[in-house]
């Protein structure tokens, strides 16, 4: 019997292309869909006859609800090795097995950069202003060297960030809940005492930080407000940390000089939000983990997961929390 597998959101329409699936053919049909569904019924309706899924990262969320409405389901493969928007005792549950794939935190930590530099010299101004005959040179960049760099996280993303900016001639400055003195040190970082101090402190603040119960939220208006008027957030970690209104008003009252996002709470950004029209924002979308080497990663493992699975010896498999 051959199996029905489906890739959702391959917006780039690359996932039949990045990895050699030859291996599966007689045993697994797969099919990949460009668009995003928005809704747990046109999940259902498109992928109702799969027994594999392939999903990218969280674009679309696996809960409970629609676990229940995919009876058919019995591989489910997430790229990375951790997926928060899915529901994992639930898959347990209704028989499915959860597997992942490797993926590289260069990428994320390269775009970030991409985000800083492009407040920080105006990038996107003044390319806009090049290219359609605006002024000549009607910004004043900001400089790198000599100011302060205050990482939220100082994890594999936080330390490679934090060793750019060394080399930048920044000074460094890191905290989160477990960071620990030693950590810090082993990166040549200083550890703030409290998140107040780190953001008083930076001239550039950057999250990188895991989505979790103290950290959703955890950047509101009193936090922004505690941030210098100069400085700018850049945040490629997850979007709920920050609260997207209060950091829609702190752009439009200027509590801080700008801010650059690779993530947001609803994706893709529907066209009304109020961030596509926020002052001095560079958003980009969802790029982070989006380079042809981890895009092979995740797609060849997903294969080797597949046939895995259908050898009777699943790996990679994402374990239930306790």
């Amino acid at each position: 019997m051959t199996l029905n597998c489906a890739v959702l959101d391959d917006y780039q329409d690359v996932a039949l292309s990045m990895a050699d699936w030859s291996a599966l053919e007689g045993s697994v049909e797969v099919r990949s869909y460009r668009e995003h569904f928005g809704s747990e019924e046109e999940v259902a309706a498109a992928v109702g006859d799969c027994e594999i899924l392939v999903v990218m990262r969280e674009r679309t969320p696996f809960p409970a609800s629609l676990l229940d409405r995919l009876p058919r389901l019995r591989l489910l493969i997430t790229s990375g090795m951790r997926n928060a928007s899915i529901d994992l005792g639930a898959a347990a549950r209704n028989g499915v097995t959860v597997c992942g794939t490797a993926s590289n935190s260069e990428p994320p930590a390269e775009l970030t950069w991409a985000l800083i530099l492009g407040l920080a010299r105006h990038v996107v101004t003044e390319s806009a202003a090049l290219r359609d005959g605006g002024p000549w040179q009607s910004t004043i960049g900001a400089d790198l060297h000599g100011r302060t760099l205050a990482l939220l996280g100082l994890g594999k993303i936080g330390a490679k960030v934090a060793a750019v900016g060394r080399a930048f001639g920044m000074d460094v400055v890191a905290w989160s809940h477990n960071l620990t003195e030693e950590r810090a040190a082993e990166h040549g970082v200083r550890r703030a005492g409290s998140l107040g101090e780190l953001l008083e402190a930076g001239d550039f603040v950057s999250v990188h930080l895991q989505l979790g119960e103290r950290t959703r939220g955890l950047i509101g208006a009193g936090e922004l407000k505690r941030m210098r008027r100069t400085a700018c957030l850049v945040n490629t970690s997850r979007a709920a940390i920050v609260d997207q209104e209060a950091l829609v008003l702190a752009l439009r009252e200027g509590w801080i000089a700008g801010a650059g996002a690779d993530v947001f709470e609803e994706e893709p950004l529907p066209a009304g939000h109020p961030l596509r029209t926020a002052p001095n924002f560079l958003g980009l979308p969802h790029l982070g983990y989006v380079t042809r080497r981890n895009y092979e990663g995740y797609f060849g493992e997903a294969v080797e997961d597949i046939a895995a699975y259908l050898a009777g010896s699943p790996v990679r498999t994402l374990a239930v929390p306790d």
